[in-house]
């Protein structure tokens, strides 16, 4: 009897151990998709398979969140940069009626000259938009009847290299930055 408890005891904490420094996991998975880059491009997951990126929603006539989130995403971009971690940063619109590629280009300007791995999406309809959100990334998207302001979230999220989202932060939390950073490097080991 003692050896049975023995053994019981060797594999729970066999399995308590081997869960040890793994990366955290949503367990939630983005499936494909291709849209429209502010360049008029193609664009999606096909793109973006075996890279480490970083996935916003935002909408260029925002009037409240939008533009500090995009800042934080421009700098975002140029922490990693001189780190030396390839990663690529992906905004979605929501609001992709009025966003078209060419006000998107003209958006990011406002934030970076360097658009080679910032991607801002357009190119779906807003059913689409709100059921990425919600079903891929679980946030809200929601066009309200009675204002022209979108509601939506505010967290950016960190994909890993099988599409995967590994974890969320809020971009009003503080040094969030850091731990982001750490992160992006335990996945590009």
């Amino acid at each position: 009897m003692k050896t049975i408890k023995w053994i019981s005891m060797l594999v729970i904490a066999a399995f308590l151990l081997s869960a040890c420094g793994q990366p955290e996991q949503t367990g939630r998975q983005v499936a494909s998709f291709a849209f429209t880059d502010q360049n008029g491009k193609p664009f999606g997951t096909d793109q973006l398979a075996g890279k480490v990126w970083i996935a916003d929603f935002i909408f260029t006539n925002c009037e409240s969140v939008c533009m500090p989130m995009s800042h934080k995403m421009a700098e975002l971009q140029t922490m990693f940069k001189e780190s030396a971690l390839e990663v690529e940063f992906v905004t979605f619109t929501v609001d992709p009626d009025t966003d078209t590629p060419q006000v998107l280009k003209d958006y990011v300007s406002q934030f970076s000259e360097d658009e080679s791995n910032w991607h801002l999406l357009t190119g779906y309809s807003q059913e689409a938009i709100e059921k990425l959100a919600l079903n891929q990334f679980q946030t809200i998207v929601q066009k309200p009847k009675t204002s022209g302001q979108f509601i939506h979230g505010t967290n950016f999220y960190v994909v890993d290299q099988q599409g995967r989202i590994v974890n969320e932060y809020s971009y009003s939390e503080n040094s969030f930055e850091e731990r982001m950073l750490n992160e992006v490097k335990r996945l590009l080991k």
